[in-house]
């Protein structure tokens, strides 16, 4: 096995799927948004985004707090410390496949 194929070996699978990867780039660069913002942004039906914050959730890449705005629900997502990481160490490993190193 080749080196870049070793680095990939190495990818988060949670992070690797393409949702749940566009998920955490909005919430890297935003800190948080809520669920209609991430459902707009990222093109995804109600409940294929509730899937997959379950998943990120269930990780600890994201914390999902349910509140109201006047009598409206409103559910907010936040990237955690974890989930920065992880976001970080799989942007790290696809350079290292691709490029060589950081």
């Amino acid at each position: 096995m080749t080196e870049p194929i070793r680095e990939l070996a190495k990818l988060d699978r949670v992070v690797h799927e393409p949702a749940r990867l566009m998920i955490l780039t909005v919430l890297e660069q935003a800190g948080e948004a809520d669920f209609l913002y991430l459902q707009k942004e990222c093109g995804f039906t109600q409940g294929n985004l509730s899937s997959h914050l379950g998943k990120l959730e269930e990780a600890e890449y994201i914390s999902i707090e349910k509140t109201y705005k006047g009598k409206v629900p409103l559910t907010v997502c936040s990237i955690t410390v974890k989930g920065r990481q992880a976001y970080h160490d799989y942007r790290r490993t696809l350079r290292a496949a691709f490029f060589g190193g950081e």
